[in-house]
Formats: C-alpha cells, sequence, structure tokens
C-alpha cells in the first residue's frame, strides 16, 4: 500500500463516515455533534449502501455521498474514515480503507471475534487506526486513573464491579436482533461489559488472568410489541475475577435485562483510601460520580480540578467523551502522537473477552493471551 501523507495543516482534518443515514441513528446523533464541536476536524463525505439513501444522506448533510468505502477512501478530502455501522461489516468495510492507506475510526467492538480483530491490526500496518473506546478520553476516568496513579488510595488491594444494562432481557427491536446472537459480536460481553472493562483496566491496570461464570439467563425475549419472542444466545449474566499486574484482585459482575435499570459501580479499595465510582447508565457515555476517602473517614464526594475537560459544554451528553476523543485523534494525526486507543489496544481487549469467554467454558483460570512475537516464535 502507498501510505498517504499526513494531512494538510492548513485546513481541517476531513472526516468520511460509513453509516451516515438520512434517518438518524447513532453517526447522526453522536459522532456529527462531536466533530461540530472539536476545532479542526469536519465531516467532508460519507458512505451509504445504496444510490438511494446515499442521496438522501446527502441532500441532508451537504457533502458528496459515496456507495462504497474505496469512493470514500479515493476522495482527496478525506483524511480519515470513519465506521459508524454494525459489527458484523467492520471488517469488509474496514479493510479496503486501509487497502487505500488511510486512517481508520471504527466502533467497538472492532470485530465478530478475537480471530477477525488480529486481522485487521495486521493489516493496518503503518496506516493509523482507531477505535471506538471513547470512555478512554472521558475526562473523569482521566482523572481517576492519576489519582489512583499519584497515590490517593495508596496500593491498589482490590476492586468490585457491579453493571447491569436494560438490554438483552426487555424486548428488543427488529434492528437490534443482532445483538442477541452471541456469533456476530455486537453482544453484552462485548459492548456493555467491554467498554466498563476497559475503563476499569485503565484505571487499575490490566487483568493477567481470569476465572470466569457466563449464562443466558433469558433465551427468549419479546420482540418489540408484537405479543412474539426471539431467541437469544448472548450471555445476560457474566462474572469475572482475576488478577491484576500488582497483584490486586478484580471482580466484576455485569447483568442483563435489569428490572431496576441500567447503572454501573466500580469500588477501588487501597492501603490508604477508597473511591466509589458510579453511574446511572454506561460509564463510557454519561455522567460519573465519584466518592473517596483516605485513611478511615467517611466517603465525600470529591470535584474533579481543571485540565481535564476541553468540553464542559456537554457535560451529561453522550457527545461529551466521543468530543474529548475526536479531539485526541485529531492530535495523533497531527502530531504523531499515540494517545486515543488504536486497532492494537482494541486486539488486547479482544484478547480479554476472548479469556473470559475460554474460562467460563473450560471452568479454568485463563491466563491473557499475549502479543505473539514478531515472526511468530
Amino acid at each position: 500500500m502507498t501510505k498517504r501523507a499526513l494531512p494538510d495543516l492548513r485546513r481541517p482534518i476531513g472526516v468520511g463516515i460509513v453509516g451516515l443515514s438520512a434517518t438518524g441513528g447513532w453517526a447522526a446523533g453522536g459522532h456529527l455533534p462531536a466533530l461540530a464541536a472539536v476545532d479542526g476536524i469536519e465531516l467532508r463525505a460519507l458512505a451509504s449502501s445504496s444510490p438511494a439513501s446515499a442521496q438522501a444522506a446527502k441532500a441532508v448533510y451537504g457533502v458528496p455521498a459515496y456507495t462504497s468505502v474505496e469512493q470514500l477512501a479515493g476522495d482527496p478530502d478525506v483524511d480519515l474514515v470513519v465506521v459508524a455501522v454494525k459489527v458484523p461489516q467492520h471488517r469488509e468495510l474496514v479493510l479496503p480503507a486501509l487497502v487505500a492507506a488511510v486512517p481508520v475510526l471504527a466502533e467497538w467492538p472492532l470485530a465478530v471475534d478475537l480471530r477477525e480483530a488480529e486481522e485487521m491490526e495486521r493489516a493496518a500496518g503503518t496506516v493509523p487506526t482507531f477505535v471506538g473506546l471513547q470512555g478512554r478520553s472521558s475526562p473523569t476516568f482521566r482523572w481517576l486513573t492519576d489519582l489512583v496513579a499519584e497515590g490517593f488510595v495508596g496500593e491498589v488491594l482490590s476492586a468490585t464491579v457491579v453493571a447491569s444494562s436494560t438490554e438483552w432481557g426487555t424486548p428488543v427491536w427488529e434492528r437490534a436482533l443482532y445483538t442477541l446472537d452471541r456469533k456476530l459480536g455486537a453482544t453484552m460481553l462485548t459492548i456493555a461489559f467491554g467498554h466498563a472493562i476497559d475503563l476499569v483496566s485503565m484505571v487499575i491496570g490490566e487483568l493477567q488472568d481470569v476465572v470466569a461464570t457466563t449464562a443466558t439467563r433469558r433465551r427468549e425475549v419479546p420482540l418489540g410489541r408484537t405479543g412474539q419472542v426471539v431467541a437469544m444466545t448472548a450471555e445476560d449474566q457474566i462474572a469475572v475475577s482475576g488478577t491484576v499486574a500488582g497483584g490486586a484482585i478484580l471482580s466484576a459482575h455485569h447483568r442483563g435485562g435489569a428490572a431496576s435499570g441500567a447503572g454501573f459501580s466500580l469500588i477501588i479499595d487501597g492501603t490508604q483510601g477508597r473511591l466509589e465510582i458510579t453511574a446511572a447508565e454506561f460509564p463510557h457515555l454519561g455522567p460519573v460520580t465519584v466518592y473517596g476517602t483516605r485513611g478511615r473517614g467517611r466517603p465525600a464526594e470529591l470535584t474533579m480540578p481543571g485540565g481535564y475537560d476541553n468540553y464542559p459544554g456537554l457535560a451529561g451528553t453522550v457527545v461529551h467523551t466521543l468530543a474529548h476523543a475526536y479531539a485526541a485523534i485529531r492530535d495523533d494525526l497531527i502530531r504523531g502522537t499515540a494517545v486515543a486507543p488504536d486497532f492494537s489496544h482494541a486486539v488486547k481487549r479482544h484478547r480479554l473477552l476472548d479469556a473470559i469467554v475460554r474460562a467460563a467454558a473450560t471452568g479454568r483460570r485463563t491466563t491473557i493471551q499475549r502479543p505473539r512475537p514478531a515472526g511468530g516464535q
């Protein structure tokens, strides 16, 4: 492949989105407002699945519209291809953009499984890549990472996660049926748990090994309001424990179809203090509250200092962390830094999820697979 030159610094980075629909969706409701909030990066083109949908989107967004990712990547004004479609389509859309040597941002999960994720990582070569684990750009979780690293709780002894999702058990609409099939890679394990465990790993470190119990307690769920039910093979109960680097013990339980609603709780206990982190829904998207104490006092709410949040006007919205993620991507592309998570990081996270699946299937403690040395040695 012929490597493209870095973006022209005299103009904003041009973004081409695959999956930007005239009828809305995550690309329109999340990516577009985030791009609008960040200086130095902007929408330049889009690609859709048919001529009719492409023309409809072109009329709404006022940018060139294509019917293939090859055409989108070939547009000289496109410096970054964003793949914002269902997980099973990622590979077929990511690979052509990489062949054209155009940087790619793919939503998380990157792939339907570890093998496919590793294939895309290899295909990238030296082309800059990014994955939509935007929680890593969250001002709150960057601050928490610094708090722990600076010794707020002392040496970390343990971390306990309890999380729940309303999906994967409650009525599902036709467009989301694919999330019920564990073979299609867009399950509670990969999406909700994957985003959450990525944030936990950011704060306290990576799991070195795991034991796991998973189950599909609801094997059928209602199909909207039709009165029909559909099969579900995706896990709706995930319980994991293991050891992180340094020896701390992490335990996590994620529950699907929760009648009480979505939620997230992380408690970090250390030799000198304690942190309690909660979110009403997904911690990588919504507001997060932090309580902490040093010593034996009762935890009190902590206020994040300045310097972390560059887009306070977006706080409390699903766009907040995504805007910070786009700012990190912009800087990585222009300055050659490596702040935003890339395909290699995505593969690391897929390896953890793969280890959880294997541990649950065998009932044995499973070591997290590490990258193979170059040359397969």
